[in-house]
């Protein structure tokens, strides 16, 4: 999927960083890296995930589109213990869910017009660089051995506490929460989290020099993103609630194997999304799913603009309503884009505006004041295709 090129002044995008909790600047090299993490694929995209995937994709396509060269990696986690439940829970293969969740999923990023990475990485197909780390670890004695298991030593990491600041009271009840095992005895460490699970029931398990097992969740992410993206990566992305544990560990994983270079420059989050009053999870079920609401005949482009309506840092909830009311902006840009041939002066204001740590809802309401003005003008030219056109496609992503 190309992003237009935009002739405008360069602006350097100004971001949030989760540890500073800060706006820093992001210089605009000739290239830049980012890791945004992927999906477990039990079930399939909800707005949540959209979310998550659109806030990014706003980054990318302003980095494309001021001429940096971005490579991007995502991982799939497509094995562990939701998947393996909900497979016993319904009698099917874990492969088979895994396969058809992680095709609807590229379905709904595709109808949603978000970039793909360039790297779209397995966990099942990245056993030999887990395997490879954990290797790197042990001989750095930061794993050790409980019954078979394997844990990192987390008094080795730089970052726990500093990215999601959070107290060691609430570190142990969330890790709890999101698949650690704080109280678990024989533990160095409440926080020590797997790296190497070994082989138990009827779990999928692979061989090693560990034993037979499977890969923790955090040192996936760490394995794949010093692969395919180097020692350092300008950010590294996901919802809030990866904060704690998994970009926290997966970080320090990374960075105990390189010796204590800094895992990202940035650590960008996005804001989750709520459906009466919950936030919207798996586990809750209060999901609106793309895929249902695209099998009904809502226009993608309707879904995405109803999420960029919404800062990306910023928690909200969904309303049908909303909806209908990117339906209707859609229609009335896309009368507009038919109408007006020039591109507009407001064209820069659309690039500053993004680069203002991803203000897509200030893009919005430029674009909106636009093609009201545009729709009012008696001497615009009917039938050409605007070069706004051009800016919505490459900064937003709606065409």
């Amino acid at each position: 999927m190309s992003v237009p090129a935009v002739s405008t002044p360069l602006a350097a995008p100004v971001v949030f960083d989760s540890v500073s909790n800060e706006l820093v600047s992001l210089p605009l090299p000739e290239s830049s890296t980012i890791y945004v993490c992927g999906i477990t694929p039990y079930d399939a995209t909800h707005m949540g995930h959209a979310a998550t995937y659109v806030a990014f994709d706003s980054l990318i396509r302003l980095w494309t589109a001021l001429g940096v060269d971005v490579n991007y990696a995502q991982n799939i986690t497509d094995v562990d213990d939701p998947l393996i439940e909900r497979a016993i829970a319904t009698g099917r293969n874990w492969q088979d869910i895994a396969t058809e969740q992680i095709d609807l999923f590229k379905a709904d990023m595709e109808a949603l017009r978000v970039i793909p990475p360039r790297s779209y990485i397995g966990a099942v197909e990245s056993i030999d660089l887990v395997l490879k780390r954990i290797a790197e670890l042990q001989k750095l004695d930061a794993i050790y051995e409980l019954d078979g298991d394997f844990y990192y030593d987390i008094t080795r990491a730089r970052l726990l506490g500093k990215i999601a600041h959070l107290t060691n009271d609430e570190m142990n009840e969330i890790f709890a929460q999101r698949g650690g095992d704080p109280t678990r005895a024989g533990k160095r460490h409440p926080l020590d989290a797997l790296v190497w699970r070994a082989k138990a029931n009827n779990d999928p398990y692979w061989p090693g020099p560990l034993g037979e097992g499977r890969p923790g969740w955090h040192i996936e992410c760490s394995a794949i993103a010093l692969e395919y993206l180097g020692d350092t990566i300008t950010v590294q992305g996901g919802g809030s609630d990866l904060k704690f544990p998994h970009h926290e560990m997966s970080a320090a994983h990374a960075e105990t194997v390189t010796g204590e270079i800094p895992f990202a420059q940035v650590f960008m989050h996005a804001g989750m999304v709520a459906l009466d009053g919950e936030k919207m999870s798996k586990s809750l079920g209060n999901l609106v799913f793309v895929s249902k609401l695209r099998a009904t005949g809502v226009d993608p482009m309707a879904i995405r603009l109803t999420i960029l309506n919404h800062h990306y840092r910023s928690d909200w909830e969904w309303f049908d309503s909303e909806l209908d009311i990117a339906v209707t902006r859609l229609t009335k840009w896309r009368t507009a884009f038919a109408s007006a041939s020039q591109a507009p002066s407001v064209a820069a204001e659309l690039v500053l505006a993004l680069a203002n740590d991803l203000d897509t809802p200030k893009v919005i309401e430029l674009v909106d004041n636009w093609a009201d003005a545009t729709l009012l003008d008696t001497n615009k030219a009917a039938g050409n295709t605007s070069e706004m056109a051009t800016y919505v496609d490459a900064l937003l992503g709606v065409i």
